[in-house]
């Protein structure tokens, strides 16, 4: 008679029921979730990861622990591993560059102190003119020139005549036109030689810049001009207005013969002297009074 037997079913082992493997996939799911949450925010700041322990592998979850480049890396067994290089912060871009400013242009260099340079001698102060009074004496020191002086009128045909061929030392002064130290061009005219030899004029192509004429007046006072130049013209091309012409100061004209000589018609040409005032003197007793 077949023995029968009642079939009892053993119970599993807990750690072998289908709960205790649902519970464990769980708690490794999560362990897993956790682990890569704090991996990809770098763990905590600053801090070490915890070292591998002796005896075993440190091994990522992933199989393998990535270093910065990627690459796989097995550490040896009992070997500090330090946590994942945290990823750089972006850095700040650098505040942009100001223009260095413009150099100023370096100062002149102060030059060593020289002498005071010596102030520009005073012009003297231009004199007056004078009232009217005919011309007594002429005279030119740098010629040894102290002559009497004449009064002379136009001619017939309205030209200046020499004075008188009987007296060479004798300055002919035009009385129609200013007196000496008057206002305008006054004119006065000399021989330049007679028959017996030189004459009052003379010397005048000797005469340079700056010489002084002097012409002493029948009311006693002197009036001084400067030559400014001395010229030669021919007859024909006598410039009438440069000679004559007024320059609105007190002006002087010594004219004598120039150029070459002929029995027959004489010079060719004429000297001019072109002078202008400088001072005037007062007469003697005038000044003793002043």
């Amino acid at each position: 008679m077949a023995r029968s037997h009642s079939h009892r079913r053993r119970r599993r082992p807990w750690y072998r029921t289908r709960a205790y493997r649902l519970a464990r996939t769980v708690a490794v799911t999560v362990s897993l979730v956790a682990g890569g949450v704090w991996w990809a925010q770098g763990g905590e700041s600053g801090g070490a990861a915890e070292a591998a322990r002796p005896g075993s592998p440190a091994v990522a979850p992933t199989g393998g622990r990535t270093d910065a480049r990627g690459a796989q890396q097995q550490r040896p067994q009992g070997t500090d591993v330090r946590g994942p290089q945290h990823p750089r912060r972006p850095e700040r871009p650098a505040p942009p560059r100001r223009p260095a400013p413009k150099s100023s242009p370096a100062a002149p260099a102060k030059a060593a102190p020289s002498a005071p340079a010596k102030a520009a001698p005073a012009a003297p102060p231009v004199p007056r003119p004078l009232p009217r009074s005919r011309a007594a004496r002429l005279a030119i020191d740098y010629l040894d020139l102290d002559a009497p002086v004449m009064s002379l009128r136009l001619d017939r045909e309205r030209r200046l005549p020499a004075p008188p061929d009987d007296d060479p030392n004798l300055v002919g002064w035009y009385e129609g036109g200013p007196s000496p130290g008057e206002q305008g061009t006054a004119v006065a005219v000399g021989h330049l030689d007679t028959d017996t030899g030189p004459a009052v004029f003379a010397g005048l192509t000797e005469l340079k810049r700056g010489r002084l004429i002097e012409v002493a007046r029948a009311d006693g006072r002197t009036a001084v001009y400067a030559v400014d130049a001395v010229r030669s013209y021919e007859k024909d091309k006598f410039p009438n207005r440069e000679v004559y012409g007024a320059r609105g100061r007190p002006e002087l004209r010594l004219i004598t013969c120039g150029g070459d000589y002929d029995r027959r018609t004489g010079y060719s040409g004429n000297v001019v002297v072109f002078a202008h005032l400088v001072k005037t003197h007062e007469p003697p007793a005038a000044a003793a009074r002043r």
